[in-house]
């Protein structure tokens, strides 16, 4: 008999190997970077890589007038644009003091809906294409399309639209518009019910999200979770009940809430947030076609120095010109102060804190973006995770890079 001598390896001579996720991943939605150390196809480490995308847009919009900062913020989650442009719009409304027009109100909050409409609809048919399912994204994305073309029909532009404005809105709405919405919204609610018929009771679907990046309330809050990621742990927090900002404390909708903190309950509340956002698009196309026609209602402050007269007035107004005038090449000026607003964006809190020093231009602009707190917590969700869970943990945080990167 022959007796072989190997020297045994021990569990302290394994090492864990690195590997890099992104940024040229498809399912890394953006120029993320992961570098992944790992055991076996266990996750032990996840370090989050930023900077290919960086664009400075806080120092751009420092060396702009505060109307031409505008149109950064449309380009921060370009996912979401108006929701950006109406977060920026209330802050320099509050830096002015100025109330607006409750036609401009209801206008801001019905595309702001809208909008949250068009984010989740992306946020959920990516996800399930990153999880193998290739069918809600088909059917997600012929709806965005007309979402983005009622973009279009109030601002020219189907993406980066300009609309919400400080001091109300670009424009009142196009003829017909209310009646396509209101159409839009009726259709919608079966689209819903057809995702979550293909989805929620999936035993596939539900093998791939039930207890998969689980996290609970108190680390959410450590890691300044907001919007559906905190709401998953069971917190009802949501800005537009809290700060009750616009007309939203007027109007009658609920606050979805899970309590397992994992991707199938993240899926879920943006499932029953859509619901809520067609109630609140209900209540302000009611508001629209019983008050419009009888009330000549404005859609922005008569304050000329904050928000430009309409064409009509500039035509034959020798004042309202000039007020137009000054408004595109001077701007206007803010006293100094310094001042943070934030609202529920689809994807949570979104903020921007803005000091001034009396001119025409910021002097310095800091922007809160849910998305970079969502990131800073993911070598947490993923601890202890596979490869496989990564991609569907990344879907459920609802990452989109150009707010994040900024």
């Amino acid at each position: 008999m022959i007796f072989l001598n190997y020297k045994k390896k021990t569990l302290n001579s394994i090492k864990n190997f690195t590997m890099n996720f992104g940024p040229q991943h498809p399912a890394a939605h953006g120029v993320l970077r992961l570098i992944l150390e790992l055991e076996s196809e266990i996750i032990k480490v996840a370090d989050p890589h930023i900077g290919l995308l960086h664009r400075g847009t806080e120092k751009l919009i420092e060396h702009k007038t505060f109307l031409q900062a505008l149109p950064y913020f449309d380009r921060l989650d370009y996912v979401s644009m108006m929701s950006q442009e109406h977060t920026y719009s209330l802050l320099i409304e509050k830096f002015w003091n100025c109330e607006i027009p409750i036609k401009a109100s209801i206008i801001r909050i019905l595309f702001c809906e809208l909008t949250r409409l068009l984010n989740h609809l992306l946020a959920l048919t990516t996800h399930a294409l990153d999880v193998g399912a290739m069918t809600p994204f088909l059917w997600g994305f012929e709806e965005r399309e007309k979402l983005l073309e009622f973009y279009e029909r109030v601002s020219g532009a189907r993406m980066h639209a300009s609309y919400i404005r400080p001091g109300g809105v670009f424009q009142d709405l196009p003829t017909g518009l209310i009646a396509d919405i209101e159409l839009f919204k009726t259709r919608f609610i079966s689209r819903i019910d057809e995702l979550e018929e293909l989805l929620t009771n999936s035993k596939i679907w539900k093998n791939r999200l039930k207890n998969i990046g689980t996290i609970d309330f108190l680390t959410a809050k450590n890691y300044g979770f907001t919007g559906v990621m905190l709401r998953s742990t069971g917190l009802p927090w949501d800005l537009r009940k809290i700060l009750t900002y616009e007309v939203y404390d007027d109007i009658n909708f609920s606050i979805p809430i899970a309590f397992n903190g994992d991707c199938y309950d993240r899926y879920l509340i943006r499932i029953e947030e859509m619901r809520q956002s067609l109630q609140i698009i209900d209540y302000c196309l009611n508001w629209l076609t019983s008050v419009m026609y009888v009330f000549d209602s404005e859609v922005k402050v008569y304050d000329y120095k904050l928000a430009s007269p309409s064409k009509a007035y500039v035509k034959y107004s020798m004042e309202s010109l000039i007020h137009h005038f000054k408004l595109y090449t001077e701007g206007f000026s803010l006293y100094s102060s310094d001042f943070y607003y934030s609202t529920e964006s689809p994807k949570g809190e979104f903020g921007v804190y803005i000091t001034t020093d009396g001119t025409n231009k910021p002097y310095r602009c800091k922007i809160r973006s849910p998305g970079f707190f969502h990131l800073q917590g993911l070598g947490k969700l993923l601890r202890n995770h596979m490869i496989a869970d990564l991609v569907t943990i990344i879907g459920s945080l609802d990452i989109v890079f150009g707010e994040i990167d900024r």
